[in-house]
C-alpha cells in the first residue's frame, strides 16, 4: 500500500473520525472516501489539498514525501 493511503487512514483514525465524517467534509460518498483510503481510487489534487488543510498539515506529509506533519509556514 502506498504511503498516502495509509497516512490518510491513520490521520482519520488518530482524530477519532469515521470515513463518513471525512466524506461529508469532502462532499463525497463514504464509498468514494473508502476507495481513497484503500488506494483503489486516485486522490484528486483538490481533495488532497482539502485534507491537508483539514488536518493542518502539508500535502507533502500526506504524500509521504516528508515525515514532518507540521504545515509549511
Amino acid at each position: 500500500m502506498h504511503k498516502v493511503y495509509r497516512r490518510i487512514r491513520d490521520m482519520r483514525e488518530d482524530h477519532d473520525l469515521r470515513q463518513k465524517d471525512l466524506a461529508e467534509y469532502l462532499r463525497c460518498t463514504q464509498v468514494c472516501y473508502s476507495l481513497y483510503e484503500t488506494g483503489r481510487r486516485d486522490i484528486p489534487t483538490d481533495v488532497l489539498i482539502r485534507l491537508a488543510r483539514f488536518y493542518h498539515t502539508s500535502t507533502d506529509y500526506l504524500l509521504g514525501l516528508t515525515d514532518r506533519p507540521e504545515p509549511y509556514p
